[in-house]
């Protein structure tokens, strides 16, 4: 007769990996055969973490509450516990006596940096300390350049990804999970993720389901619905043509494997249909731009307030009246497509990618407001805010960034709306008075903007070529 497991229980540690399947950190507990306790500890102390903004905190409560609920399925529960990371699990494993402490990897500074003690002060009290790769497809280590360097142009690093061995299949989620001694935790409603004081989240609610099988249900709905028409309607934002799984990446409801792999059978499944293939290809491709992302913020850690670029740190951003910036955040800039993305970012936590671009080209290059004070604003108010693409994104537009869009590039917001929103179904849905008395004048001028942009940014290049 085989010997009872041990009881000494593996913690297993969750942050941003909301899931139950394809989860390496709970899977590796569920196959130890001991009790398994499960934590989520929220850390607004410790140096150098950069707490959710309203929007994420938002989504991050009720993901929270339902990983609660898949856990208790399987036998267990989420501990929800507050304070700074490293001495906190410290208390937790010396309180459960516990054997084995399980996690997914981060990528950002100071998480890597708390990561690494928590894991070093497990192991000298002999208590087996691992993590995995869960939230990549590729581990920022392995994808580097002829000379090992890293990549810091998109193309040839998504060449050599797809070079690469190919992702891993996802794990199936645990069907059981043996329960662990009860801790004391904190109720979810305890950490005051929700607003109250006013509740501003109605069109949050209304627009989204966060959690885990909403998760599944929209990655099944893209690849069977939107995904052959992916190429020609993403662009669009009056059609309904993007994933929209951004939020449930950033959260981890989905792993990069999951979505990977779903794509890649519904391609698969038509294999003669050359369409499905080019919108499979370009889509896996924006799964790409999310991995540059976070292998830029493992190599730049300070990526949120410092231009990879430094000769852009001389860049003459003038002082524009605080109102120019409040015209832009409360979409009431004059310039319709700008005004539409920025309602529709207020209203709902986030907007589509085109006009993502747009409103930040706008931000940077015709009112010449330091790209900071946007990725601030996105950081507060989009669902799916990340460490590494927000900032990464931001810096692409600004031309500080890696790969940067050319300083030359500045998107016209009327030449885009007249391109991919040509009868103005997206604008009119967001500024019903466009078109009206009511609608104000453009707080710039667009072409002469355009010319004092480049004129700026030529200032940098020049002191860069001397």
């Amino acid at each position: 007769m085989s010997a009872a497991p041990d009881s000494r229980p593996a913690v297993v540690w969750f942050r941003d990996d909301l899931r139950v399947a394809d989860n390496p950190a709970l899977d590796a507990a569920a196959r130890t055969g001991r009790p398994v306790v499960c934590v989520f500890v929220w850390d607004e102390q410790s140096p150098g973490l950069r707490p959710p903004g309203g929007a994420a905190r938002w989504w991050l409560h009720h993901s929270l509450t339902s990983l609660d609920a898949d856990l208790r399925e399987r036998g267990s529960r989420l501990v929800v516990l507050r304070g700074q990371a490293e001495p906190t699990i410290g208390a937790l494993l010396t309180d459960v006596d516990a054997a084995a402490v399980f996690w997914n990897r981060r990528y950002g500074g100071p998480e890597r940096r708390i990561d690494t003690a928590v894991k070093t002060a497990a192991r000298e009290a002999g208590i087996e300390a691992e993590s995995f790769g869960a939230s990549l497809l590729f581990e920022p280590w392995t994808i580097r350049t002829g000379s090992g360097t890293p990549f810091s142009v998109f193309t040839p690093f998504w060449r050599a990804c797809l070079s690469a061995p190919p992702p891993r299949k996802p794990l199936a989620a645990p069907a059981r999970l043996a329960h662990g001694p009860t801790v004391d935790g904190l109720a979810i409603d305890e950490l005051g993720l929700l607003p109250s004081h006013p509740d501003w989240a109605a069109g949050l609610r209304d627009t989204w389901e966060p959690g885990e099988p909403a998760a599944h249900d929209a990655l099944d709905a893209f690849a069977t619905s939107a995904l052959p028409q992916y190429r020609e309607d993403r662009d669009v934002p009056g059609v309904d043509g993007t994933s929209r799984l951004s939020p449930r990446l950033r959260w981890g409801e989905l792993s990069p494997h999951q979505v990977w792999h779903t794509i890649s059978a519904a391609r698969n499944a038509r294999t003669n249909d050359g369409a499905l293939a080019d919108a499979a290809a370009t889509f896996l491709a924006e799964l790409g731009w999310r991995e540059f992302a976070s292998h830029t913020l493992f190599e730049h850690p300070d990526l949120a307030t410092v231009n990879i670029h430094r000769e852009y740190d001389s860049f003459p951003w003038p002082r524009l009246h605080p109102s120019v910036l409040t015209a832009w955040q409360q979409g009431r800039t004059g310039v319709p497509l700008v005004d539409a993305g920025m309602r529709e970012l207020w209203t709902t936590g986030s907007m589509h990618n085109r006009v993502r671009m747009v409103v930040a080209s706008f931000l940077t290059k015709n009112l010449l407001i330091d790209w900071r004070r946007g990725e601030q604003w996105f950081w507060d108010t989009l669902v799916d805010a990340d460490p590494a693409s927000n900032p990464f994104n931001w810096q692409w537009v600004a031309g500080s960034g890696a790969d940067a869009a050319p300083y030359f590039r500045v998107f016209n917001p009327e030449l885009q709306r007249t391109k991919f929103d040509r009868h103005g179904d997206y604008v009119r849905r967001w500024v019903p008075e466009w078109d009206t008395a009511e609608y104000p004048e453009p707080v710039v001028d667009l072409p002469e903007s355009r010319r004092a942009a480049l004129a700026a940014y030529e200032t940098v290049k020049s002191a860069q070529r001397a």
